[in-house]
This record gives structure tokens, sequence and C-alpha cells, in this order.
């Protein structure tokens, strides 16, 4: 017997509500990300370890708040709390791993491609994790190639998410790339879901693990309290909590000029006008 799936319970609430934690993640994670370009060496890891759990933070977050509008009408649904932190953990490690690749090896090319795949099966792969950690009476299934399709989706989006924030053009870059990334986990969860069907068990077995209302206090509290942490950090720029760099990496880059010193203007022309007016005057005083 096939279960009668609703994802939108709430309407447009969860969905967009959803949408605007992965983008506040994706905004604050790529900022990070920019910044670590623009800072010294020493600074660098901290910047994009930073990054990386905020972008894993707003996904994670954006994944439970649209899984709340989630419900299959035949059986209710629980939750196991160690497989739905687990996902958590996998998602801020596998981001971390490719915003680490862009932020040392540059956006472009190879480095670009991989950090942006690594990203986008991360994301993915907290989904999918996350949906194994649902507990109800029955089995889920998925369509192969919806599923594939909803990973593509995660890894392009990522890509050009990370390819954005590389770019290092000011705010509204950063801005322009976390709506995509938003875009990138929004769309990739809701074709996920697409591919689901609940097989339901014959017996009303009771499922196990804690409920979806038991979970929503660490998962909001958790993760926006560290969103706005991030966000407070961010107001700063950081030249004011850690001094400018000796060295800006961005003033290096082939085709932006450094910032040469000007060159003071000398006495040497007024010297030079007064030895040549004082030289007619040599002859008349012989």
């Amino acid at each position: 017997m096939q279960g009668t799936i609703d994802g939108f319970s709430y309407g447009l609430v969860t969905p967009l509500v959803a949408y605007l934690m992965a983008c506040l993640g994706g905004a604050l994670g790529l900022r990070c990300t920019t910044r670590s370009m623009l800072v010294s060496q020493s600074w660098r890891p901290g910047w994009l370890a930073l990054g990386s759990a905020a972008i894993g933070s707003g996904i994670w977050t954006m994944h439970f708040v649209a899984m709340m509008g989630f419900t299959v009408k035949e059986t209710p649904i629980h939750y196991d709390k160690p497989m739905t932190f687990a996902s958590l953990a996998v998602a801020v490690v596998m981001v971390g791993v490719g915003i680490f690749i862009v932020g040392y090896k540059g956006a472009s090319g190879t480095a670009l491609f991989t950090g942006g795949t690594i990203t986008g099966l991360g994301i993915a792969s907290m989904h999918y994790l996350g949906m194994a950690g649902m507990r109800l009476n029955g089995k889920l299934e998925y369509n192969t190639f919806t599923v594939a399709v909803s990973v593509a989706i995660a890894m392009v989006a990522a890509t050009a998410a990370l390819w954005a924030a590389g770019q290092v053009r000011g705010l509204m870059w950063s801005v322009g790339a976390s709506l995509v990334m938003g875009l990138a986990v929004s769309g990739m969860h809701y074709t996920g879901m697409a591919a689901l069907s609940v097989h339901l068990h014959g017996t009303e077995a009771p499922a196990t693990g804690d409920s979806p209302a038991a979970l929503l206090a660490p998962m909001l509290i958790g993760p926006l309290a560290f969103l706005l942490l991030a966000g407070a950090v961010m107001l700063f720029d950081p030249k004011l909590v850690m001094g400018r760099p000796a060295g800006v990496p961005v003033e290096h880059k082939p085709g932006v000029p450094a910032h040469a010193t000007v060159p003071h203007p000398t006495r040497r022309p007024p010297l030079r006008r007064t030895l040549g007016q004082r030289g007619p005057r040599t002859p008349q005083n012989h």
C-alpha cells in the first residue's frame, strides 16, 4: 500500500522560510570565503572554517524546516536524533572540503570544479542522510533518475555559487551567490522529495524516535544562534577585527595593479630654474 505524501502541509510557509534559511547560511558562508581571499595566510583557515560551518548549518536548517511541512497521511513521522545530527556533521565537513579547495586554489579551473562538486555532494548527502533518519510505519523508496537529477542540481548550482564568491567583487556578488546557493539547496531538496514514495507496512507497529516537535528546539535554536553569531562577526570589517594584512593577495592578481608609492615632488626643478636665472647674470657682473 502506497502512502499519501504531502510536502506542503503549511502551504508556502515552510518552502519560503526554508529558502531564506539556506540563503542566510549561504550569504554568511560565501562572504567568509570571499574575505578569506583578502586576508593573510594565517587568518585564512579561520574564515574558511567559519564559512563552512555557516553554509552547513544553513542547509541543514533549511532541510528540517522544509520537513516540518512533510507528512504521510496514513502514518505519523518521527526522527532518529543521532542520525539527524550526523547529517549536520556530514554537511559541514563535506562543504568545508569544497570551500577550502576554492579558498586556497582559487575559483577557477579544476579547483572550482572539484570544490563545487564536493560541496554539491555534501548538500545531497545531508539531504538523504537526514531522510534516512525518518522513522515511520513504512519503507522509503526513491526513483533513481530523479535522485540523480537532484544531485546534479546541487553540484551545478554549488559550483556557480562558489565561482561568484571567488570573484572578490564586493558584497553584492556574495549576496547573488547566496541566492544561487539557496536555489541549489531548495531545488535539490524538493527534487529529491519528488523522487520519494512511501510503501506502508501492513501492521500498525509504532514508530520509534523523537517527534518533529521534540527536534524543533535544538534544530532551530542551535544552528540559528550560530548563524546570528556568524552574522555579527561579518558586520565587522577584517581591517577592524584583525588589522589590515601586510600583503593583500588581490593586489598581486594579474590585471590588478598594485598600489605603488606616488613619488613626492622634489625641489630640484626650482633649483634648476634658480641656476638658470643666475647664469645670464654672471657675464653682466664681469
